[in-house]
């Protein structure tokens, strides 16, 4: 097949984010079997290097600038908001379109068969119309609607009032652009139940995200002691909060009862909010790591206390896949079975005291676990099982009700 794949957030190297890591390894394994052209964008990070390497990836690579930051000032964001209403799409979103890559798409589409938006801000790239004469799939990464509600509901949004007045937007937003695709894909059976309230007639397929099993080998050593890691971007509000639950709300209590543990809080972009935490005794901002796996192989624990973001948590699948037992919460263990292996459930304070020191005096049970958690990931979450399935429903292959 001819695709065409539209990714605003360059995808490569894929240790960015949750974004950058499924849509790179999506399209690196089925551009094993098909011709696909990548159109994105060069934002900051990216060097010559990275372009060249995700260019020996794909049949084309279409570069873009990105789009020039929005000006502040009240009176701009106040036009902001009102657009976002008069347009029904959200300013954050219209916020990155580029319209170089928005003209060059719309020229260059009719070359396809099938064109995909990989992540919820690419939809503004496509056409209603496109669905009459080509295939056209969202890979919707996870419900923006339904990750604010879950914020403003736990209480962890950080802008509270803005994201109350937002909220009937994006739930209007996302019942609009579905109305463009001929097939929606998303990572949980929660965000397929979401999708249905608002577009019971589209189909839907569950695709999980999965993990390349070379760069989060097993450990081959339990390295004792007690020693936890958090990892994940650092600017993402849902991170943000759950490492402040982690380090003010469920550290205190169990250095009460084991005095020498400590937290790692490992992922890039820390800003002030994060980088404070580190002030806090026995927790330690790493930041961006070199090797991901590394640092999970050196923690006795990876603790997860995730209170809001809908959608499958690659975190949890790459501690599982290293070998390193997890204690996490309901979203954070979202989209695996209802008492996944290799991982303890906690959401409470509490609950999360008590699994965690259970965890750290039993040196039998972590083995017990970090061998049935990789054994999980490599049943249940490679990407080539992901790709394979991606590419039955970009060829209309699947049918709707194994979605």
């Amino acid at each position: 097949m001819k695709i065409l794949m539209i990714s605003a957030p360059f995808p490569y190297p894929p240790s960015q984010g949750g974004t950058q890591v499924r849509t790179f390894n999506l399209l690196k394994q089925l551009s094993r079997d098909h011709a696909i052209t990548l159109v994105t964008q060069r934002s900051g990070h990216v060097i010559d290097a990275d372009i060249a390497q995700l260019r020996e990836v794909v049949a084309e690579l279409q570069v873009f600038p990105p789009p020039s930051p929005p000006l502040g000032g009240k009176w701009r964001k106040g036009w902001r908001f009102t657009q976002a209403w008069l347009t029904g799409v959200p300013a954050h979103i219209r916020s990155q379109i580029c319209p170089q890559m928005r003209a060059w798409v719309a020229e260059q589409a009719p070359r396809f068969a099938v064109i995909t938006a990989e992540h919820t801000v690419n939809e503004v790239y496509l056409q209603p119309q496109w669905r009459d004469r080509a295939r056209v799939v969202a890979n919707i990464h996870s419900s923006l609607s339904a990750t604010v509600e879950q914020m403003l509901a736990a209480g962890t949004s950080d802008q509270g009032r803005r994201d109350r007045l937002n909220l009937p937007l994006l739930r209007r937003y996302e019942q609009s652009y579905c109305r463009k695709f001929s097939h929606l894909v998303v990572t949980t059976p929660e965000d397929r139940a979401q999708f249905q309230r608002l577009s019971a007639n589209t189909p839907i397929t569950v695709i999980p995200n999965g993990v390349d099993l070379d760069l989060f080998p097993m450990r081959t050593l339990d390295p004792g002691g007690a020693q936890l890691v958090f990892m994940g971007a650092m600017d993402n509000q849902p991170n943000i909060d759950a490492a402040q639950f982690l380090c003010r709300d469920i550290l205190p209590p169990l250095r009460a009862l084991v005095p020498d543990v400590t937290v790692a809080l490992v992922g890039a972009r820390p800003g002030p909010a994060v980088e404070a935490l580190g002030a806090l005794p026995g927790v330690t901002v790493r930041g961006k790591v070199a090797v991901m796996a590394a640092a999970l192989h050196g923690a006795t624990l990876c603790v997860i206390p995730m209170r809001s973001g809908f959608g499958i948590k690659n975190k949890t699948l790459e501690a599982l896949a290293a070998g390193v037992p997890v204690v996490g919460s309901d979203r954070a263990l979202e989209g695996l079975s209802l008492d996944p292996q290799g991982a303890l459930r906690a959401n409470t304070v509490g609950e999360f005291v008590a699994a965690i020191v259970a965890l750290l005096e039993n040196p039998s049970q972590r083995q017990a676990l970090a061998q049935a958690g990789r054994q999980y990931i490599e049943t249940h979450f490679t990407w080539q099982a992901a790709a394979a399935r991606y590419g039955t429903v970009l060829a209309g292959s699947i049918p709707p009700e194994l979605g």
